[in-house]
């Protein structure tokens, strides 16, 4: 049972197994002081390691020019190929199943393009309701693409009367209602204004079950959640690298496809030179072939720097694991969750309440508080008091202690300025 004390706080972190992991990232500061960085799930920190990852890339470009393709340290051709094993171990996924590529919102379309393929009587796209708006206007665009109305083709779910989230049942029994009728499902694995980690087991499974492809935005449940999209038989999934994953500012994305598309060159794609198959892709032929795998997916060559900031994170991720980082992000959220709760005392707090779901299984690194009055004003006095959270319109303010370098005692003096005067 946790404890509302410091030194409690102050035990937790010495006991922490991964607390030396804060020290291999840059903690931002203000005026000589450690900021309390609660931003993860927006911008990631900087890993230490960055500079000389992407400095070895600069080397080989000034040393060796093109031939940097062959002839560099790490290969520029096959660049890609090096998170095969790390990016398949963080989304429970094959080697072959994962390819790193673009940005989110340009894999989405892409994948989209595949995925999303409807025809008179099932052509809705079903997604939660107040989900990023880069989904939205995905998905708008790809159902007017198509030639379908918008108004009649987005089902959006909405959580219940008196409710701040979707309940598992209700989002099945919509599938198991309105399946027949939806092509595709497309959900957040985590809603990025709740906080809520929806089941994608379940929701995969309805999904086919009713006939409708699944896929998954991940961009903020990848390096915070424990997946396993191949043994949940999604279809297909996207991440971005710049929230848990560390990658820097509009970093480099993750794309994942089911191996049971992977040598499908029927299915309709946007194609490029650098999905064509690897081993015919220099005698330059028109007719596209798709490399097998993820990887088929591939418009244009590597992003190289980019994508050593990718490497230098993921290293770490594959060092720690996501078992280890899971286990210490239940205690840390937690601990945050048992804090807030036991200074409301049981009564709802008259400016503020908590929307993300109490269970650990139900949410990841991330509490969202509802303001119910004068939340630009808390949010302001938690700015003022060097803690960095994340405001989101209209009305809340997104928390997120990340394990990888974040602390217990950050968590409990977060909470001392959130009730203090």
């Amino acid at each position: 049972m946790y404890k509302d004390d410091l030194d409690y706080a102050l035990s937790l972190d010495f006991n922490d197994e991964l607390k030396e992991y804060r020290s291999r990232f840059y903690i931002p500061k203000m005026d000589g002081k450690e900021l309390i960085y609660f931003c993860g799930n927006s911008l990631g920190l900087q890993p230490k390691t960055v500079k000389s990852f992407i400095e070895i890339e600069l080397e080989d470009w000034a040393r060796l020019g093109v031939e940097g393709h062959f002839e560099g340290r790490n290969p520029w051709f096959g660049y890609h190929k090096q998170f095969e094993g790390p990016v398949s171990r963080l989304v429970g996924a094959l080697p072959h199943e994962v390819v790193v590529m673009n940005a989110l919102s340009v894999n989405l379309h892409l994948l989209m393009t595949s995925f999303y393929q409807p025809k008179p009587g099932r052509s809705k796209i079903l997604i939660e309701g107040g989900a990023f708006p880069s989904d939205y206007y995905a998905v708008e665009s790809q159902i007017r693409n198509h030639g379908y109305n918008v108004k009649d083709n987005l089902i959006e779910l909405t959580p219940e009367q008196g409710e701040h989230t979707l309940k598992t049942e209700y989002i099945l029994d919509k599938i198991r209602k309105e399946g027949s009728r939806i092509a595709l499902i497309l959900l957040g694995g985590v809603n990025y204004y709740t906080g809520q980690a929806f089941d994608m087991e379940a929701i995969t499974k309805a999904g086919h079950e009713a006939g409708c492809m699944v896929g998954f935005d991940l961009a903020h449940a990848a390096g915070n959640l424990k997946l396993y999209l191949h043994d949940w038989d999604v279809d297909f999934a996207a991440w971005c690298g710049y929230k848990y994953l560390n990658s820097g500012p509009g970093g480099t994305s993750g794309v994942f496809v089911h191996e049971r598309w992977a040598n499908s060159p029927e299915l309709p794609r946007l194609a490029g030179w650098w999905g064509y198959k690897e081993s015919e892709r220099f005698k330059m032929q028109p007719g596209f072939i798709p490399e097998y795998g993820a990887a088929g997916w591939q418009l244009s060559n590597a992003q190289i720097f980019p994508m050593a900031i990718h490497k230098a994170s993921l290293e770490i991720f594959d060092e720690v694991g996501m078992d280890a980082l899971k286990k210490k992000s239940n205690l840390l959220t937690g601990y945050l969750d048992f804090l807030i709760r036991e200074r409301m005392n049981g009564q709802p707090e008259e400016n503020f309440t908590i929307i993300t779901p109490s269970d650990p299984k139900d949410r990841g690194a991330q509490i969202s508080l509802l303001a119910l009055k004068n939340g630009k004003e808390l949010f302001n006095k938690l700015t003022a008091n060097h803690i960095v959270a994340d405001w989101r319109e209209p009305n809340v303010i997104r928390v997120a202690p990340t394990p990888l370098y974040n602390t217990f005692e950050e968590v409990y003096r977060f909470v001392e300025v959130l009730f203090g005067e």
